[in-house]
């Protein structure tokens, strides 16, 4: 790996030779999980990636064997990271809009594109574009101040989240006050500190959804079943595929409804569609749009083995508009299981715990990041396919729960 030194620190540049002649590059801006498992996609298709690192031990840098370490808020890391590659694209949605517009002026092949990935970055731009196209959104408001926020507390009858527009994940952004001067401290508190917010009226919720479709530049769309995705403290714990009990008539809406999202938007790659499913006044399931992840996404980690065409080999495919591949099922369900750290670490070394799982579950399919132990850190996942859901889902959730605890119980 080829350096140059800036300052006291010698930053790597990348490794030009890592990469097959005549085949794409291609370029990934962020170093965790999901750049990591569009590597293994692109080894099998005989790409290879240049990875945008912000550390050697990062999760995508220790298998990518061209990395550029740098920060992708700089303009002059983000051109090291893309010179020669024939597409750029994310594994989180951070990257400032102007950045991207300036490579794209340049000849940046950007996938997907500011005007697209505005909507997985700022949620009030989000809810605003949605409302426009049609599609189900919970009622909201800009909270530019606390009276604002007051208003809108009467309006939906103190049914409020409120939100950060801009960062948050897994939970965090994300408020849900229960009285009005607990939502006005909040607020004033917030605003003070510099956070955009907005507010929207909270979801009596019977379950969270996700649909996620694929798209090409050429606006070919292909979507993946809906799935159920099963939330513990704010965090996926677990996708379960297809959706258990959701209509073949509202599968098929949903989809479709995801496949018109990434088309009115001009989304390229894979678009994952968060849902919320409640009941109508008629006492039948409704659908709202809860939030957009541009990127390869948690609830589709189970297309790896338990569908024809993985998101992160979808993803590729689609940036470089490739023909997409088949999203059809290989079995009647798969669940996936994630793998988040304990409260504390076993002893046991995660290596004999997963021997562990395999001597239970032979069929288990383990899928580990390379992150040390953190609380509630997303360290990996486990996928399970079958015939009997709830087999199916035992299984999954019993090895999860053994390579987080080194214990059955």
């Amino acid at each position: 790996m080829t350096e140059k030194d800036s300052g006291n620190t010698s930053i790597p540049v990348g490794n030009p030779a890592a990469h097959a002649p005549g085949m794409p590059v291609v370029a990934v801006i962020g170093d965790g999980q999901l750049a990591r498992m569009m590597q293994t996609a692109a080894i099998e298709l005989g790409q290879s990636l240049r990875i945008l690192a912000g550390a050697k031990d990062s999760s995508a840098a220790q298998v990518a064997a061209d990395v550029v370490l740098g920060d992708y808020t700089n303009i002059d890391d983000l051109h090291r990271a893309v010179a020669g590659a024939d597409v750029m694209t994310f594994d989180h949605e951070h990257v400032p809009t102007e950045h991207l517009r300036q490579l794209i002026a340049e000849g940046v092949n950007v996938q997907p594109g500011p005007d697209a990935l505005v909507n997985a970055q700022d949620k009030l731009v989000m809810r605003k574009r949605l409302r426009e196209l049609g599609a189900p959104v919970p009622p909201f408001l800009a909270i530019e101040n606390v009276a604002d926020a007051e208003g809108f507390f009467d309006a939906v009858d103190g049914q409020v989240c409120l939100k950060a527009r801009r960062g948050g994940y897994d939970g965090k952004g994300v408020w849900f006050p229960e009285t009005k001067d607990e939502l006005a401290q909040l607020v004033e508190k917030l605003l003070g500190a510099g956070t955009a917010l907005m507010a929207e009226k909270k979801v009596a919720l019977v379950r969270e959804l996700s649909a996620m479709v694929a798209r090409t530049p050429s606006g070919v769309t292909q979507a993946w079943p809906v799935v159920e995705s099963v939330q513990r403290n704010g965090v996926c714990a677990e996708a379960v595929a297809p959706a258990p009990n959701l209509s073949a008539e509202l599968q098929d809406t949903t989809r479709a409804l995801a496949q018109r999202i990434a088309s009115e938007l001009g989304v390229t790659g894979v678009l994952a569609v968060e849902l919320f499913e409640t009941l109508d006044v008629n006492g039948q399931p409704e659908i709202f749009v809860n939030e957009l992840a541009m990127r390869p996404h948690n609830t589709g980690h189970w297309t790896q083995d338990g569908c024809v065409t993985s998101q992160f080999e979808q993803h590729l495919r689609a940036i470089l508009d490739y023909p997409l591949g088949s999203t059809e099922t290989l079995a009647p369900v798969t669940v996936m299981a994630n793998v988040l750290g304990a409260d504390t670490d076993p002893e046991q070394p995660m290596a004999e715990r997963m021997l562990e799982v395999w001597r239970r579950y032979p069929q288990a399919k383990i899928h580990l990041y390379g992150k040390g132990h953190r609380p509630g850190r997303k360290i990996g996942h486990v996928n399970m396919v079958g015939e009997d859901a709830a087999q199916v889902r035992a299984a999954a959730l019993a090895s999860a729960h053994y390579l987080v605890h080194a214990s059955w119980d």
